[in-house]
């Protein structure tokens, strides 16, 4: 895990800002359909923060190839993404891709690193935190342990449902039972895409200034999962690692997640050079 450097608590004050006026000056890189801000990990915590001190209830997703593969077939996604205060970009060729454009991504957010950076900023600045999804107890050890390692985070709760089984009535009454917990941040476990389109659902009736989709971030603090060597990271193999650890589960997910990146290329390609003959076509008629 990568060490940041973190600024101390901030005094509260009495302005509320807009979402607006939080993420003033951050700019936006559209990768794949996805606006994916164009900020480093400690640029990341300090938005986060800046959210939870507003107050109002704001999205913020950690987007990966699988995610703007989901995105590009699902038009549900297309209005979470508008919705998300934060979009960041958790993958490997979303950050190598962007440097082939005038929009660079200065670095990849990884949700699995992101859990740790965000519960040791909430210890510190005395922010609850609470753990919804995953499988049972999986979320409940991954609280214990990041307790430990930063004393003085707060947990505000701990929830495994089985989101698909409840009715109508037992997700209100999961949903009251956060808000009434009454958390500055609501890390969910719940996959993809069906964490994200939930909190875009729920996310007013949560009523929590920051809730962010982590995936399998918790399976990964408890230990119930583990991640690619650093190196394999570095050079954008985590997956081949994570596929060979569950390669029946995972591997027709990476197949069709390389045919999305093979095709979204391909149409930005065709894009460009569209746009290039028509620039040549106006040239020559000037």
């Amino acid at each position: 895990m990568t060490e940041t450097s973190l600024s101390g608590p901030v005094p509260c004050d009495c302005h509320h800002p807009s979402e607006k006026e939080v993420l003033n000056g951050v700019e936006q890189a559209w990768i794949w359909g996805l606006p994916l801000a164009q900020v480093d990990v400690v640029q990341t915590l300090e938005l986060i923060d800046r959210l939870i001190r507003r107050g109002e209830p704001s999205l913020v997703i950690t987007a990966n190839l699988h995610y703007a593969m989901l995105s590009d077939g699902d038009p549900r996604l297309v209005e979470v993404n508008r919705q998300a205060a934060l979009v960041v970009a958790d993958g490997t060729p979303m950050i190598w891709y962007s440097r082939l454009t005038r929009s660079p991504l200065p670095e990849r957010i990884a949700g699995a690193d992101l859990i740790y950076w965000l519960c040791r900023q909430a210890a510190e600045r005395r922010q609850r935190v609470f753990f919804l999804g995953g499988k049972p107890g999986v979320a409940a050890a991954a609280a214990t342990k990041l307790s430990w390692m930063y004393p003085g985070l707060q947990v505000a709760g701990i929830e495994a449902p089985d989101l698909d089984s409840l009715s109508a009535r037992e997700q209100d009454q999961l949903v009251g039972r956060i808000r009434d917990a009454r958390p500055d941040l609501l890390l969910v476990a719940f996959g993809q895409p069906k964490g994200e389109v939930w909190l875009a659902e729920s996310l007013q009736k949560l009523n929590v200034p920051v809730s962010i989709q982590v995936g399998a971030s918790f399976d990964f603090v408890a230990g119930r999962a583990t991640r690619a060597p650093r190196w394999m990271q570095r050079i954008g193999l985590e997956w081949l690692y994570r596929m060979g650890c569950d390669p029946k589960r995972l591997g027709p997910r990476y197949a069709r997640d390389a045919w999305f990146l093979a095709k979204a290329v391909l149409r930005d390609l065709s894009g460009l050079r569209r746009r290039e003959g028509s620039s040549s076509v106006s040239g020559c008629g000037a």
